[in-house]
Order: C-alpha cells, then sequence, then structure tokens
C-alpha cells in the first residue's frame, strides 16, 4: 500500500486559484478536468507529481475515463501513487455515476427515438468486458417499465433462446420491447449472427403481439440501431 509522506504534493501546495477543490467551489464541478476531479478524491500526489498529476497520469495510463471504468481494481491498485483505498474511492465514484446515469425519475422516462434507448444503458454496457443482451420493456406509451438482462456470452440465433427475451415482457405486459447487446471489442457495426439473432426476435414479437421496435448494438462511445439500417426487421 501507497504510504502518504510529507514528502508528497499535497493540494494545499498548488497556488489558490489553481486548487481543484476551491475551484470547484466557486465554477461548479462542470468547471474542472478530469483529471482534478480525480484530484480531489485523490487528495494528494506523490514525489515528483501533484495531485492533479497523479490524474491525468491515470487518464493517460488507463485510456481515459472509459478504460479507468473498464480497469479492475487491482489494476488501478497497482498504478504508481495510488493503494488500495484510493483505488476503492475512484471505483466508488465511478459507480455512483453509473448508478445515477441508469437512475429513473419518479415518471418513467419514455422512448422516442434509438438515441433515448442507448443512452439508458450505453454508460455501463460500453464498458462491460464481456457481451450482455438486455431487453427494455415499455408499455403502451413508450414508456421504460424496467431494463431486463437476459444472457451474457456470445451471441448468435442459435445460442440465445428467443423465448427468453419475452419472458419479463409476458408476465409484466409489457406493450412492446427493444433488444440492446454491446460489442466488448467497441466496435457497434452489427455482425451477420446479430441479424440472425434480430430477424428470429422480431418473428417471434409478431406470434406473440409484442412489438420488437429496435435492436441496437452498443459499442466504445457509439451504438447502432439495426432499424435504422433496415437490418432484420
Amino acid at each position: 500500500m501507497v504510504k502518504e509522506s510529507q514528502a508528497a504534493y499535497r493540494i494545499t501546495d498548488l497556488e489558490v486559484t489553481d486548487r481543484p477543490r476551491e475551484r470547484l467551489a466557486e465554477l461548479g464541478a462542470q468547471a474542472l478536468s478530469n483529471a482534478e476531479l480525480l484530484a480531489i478524491l485523490l487528495r494528494v500526489g506523490v514525489q515528483g507529481e501533484n495531485a492533479v498529476q497523479v490524474g491525468q497520469r491515470l487518464l493517460q495510463d488507463l485510456g481515459g475515463l472509459h478504460g479507468l471504468h473498464r480497469a479492475s481494481f487491482s489494476q488501478v491498485c497497482s498504478q504508481h501513487g495510488l493503494g488500495a483505498a484510493k483505488a476503492a474511492q475512484i471505483k466508488a465514484a465511478i459507480e455512483l455515476g453509473r448508478r445515477l446515469a441508469m437512475q429513473e425519475p419518479e415518471e418513467r422516462p419514455a422512448i422516442h427515438s434509438p438515441g433515448d434507448a442507448a443512452e439508458l444503458v450505453r454508460y455501463e454496457m460500453g464498458a462491460l468486458e464481456q457481451e450482455h443482451l438486455r431487453v427494455i420493456l415499455l408499455d403502451t406509451r413508450n414508456r421504460v417499465i424496467t431494463v431486463e438482462r437476459v444472457y451474457i456470452g456470445s451471441l448468435n440465433a442459435s445460442s440465445v433462446r428467443v423465448g427468453e427475451l419475452f419472458r419479463a415482457a409476458i408476465q409484466r405486459s409489457a406493450a412492446s420491447i427493444i433488444v440492446i447487446h454491446n460489442h466488448p471489442s467497441g466496435d457497434p457495426t452489427p455482425s451477420p449472427e446479430d441479424v440472425a439473432l434480430t430477424r428470429s426476435v422480431v418473428q417471434a414479437g409478431k406470434l406473440l403481439d409484442i412489438d420488437v421496435l429496435d435492436h441496437l448494438v452498443i459499442g466504445l462511445n457509439r451504438w447502432v440501431s439495426l432499424k435504422e439500417r433496415g437490418l432484420g426487421f
């Protein structure tokens, strides 16, 4: 574990106008850079680097905020200047951000476009290291009932039991669904297997009288709507 010695550079060693905490109080959190926000969590730097510089190095070494999100706890711990306590603080802050992005307001959100659907899940699903398939259940006014986690693993039309995608929709009396899965590679380009799965799901939805509004593929800061591309619909 890294010990905070008197030789470590503290935020208080910076000029007042450069101190992240003071800047946050005066200007708001949105005015701070990613490195400055990390510096507030880190509190102190290491020999030769203040807390902001350590934050900059973390972002560079781990591939930005997305890389920091995807990095394991042990990978964050192993970074110079960190230890279990600081790594835990960073991971906790990221998780709070993820939960806030997923939290539904008192009035359930309505889905009016593929972008609305992607916004519900892209923050979390874009960082997953395995393929996950989820289904957004919608009522007759396209309001979100819930997001069901259905499947983890390599997806294709033969390995996924299409009936499982509709189980929760039938139980919750959903009027329609949106299928979403991620590509851990970061490239959301639909594969032939994705198109075949979409075609099977759309056909099953017609038999069950449950509309399949779309199938989204989530990548790294990008997503693709198969409906918009006319693939499988």
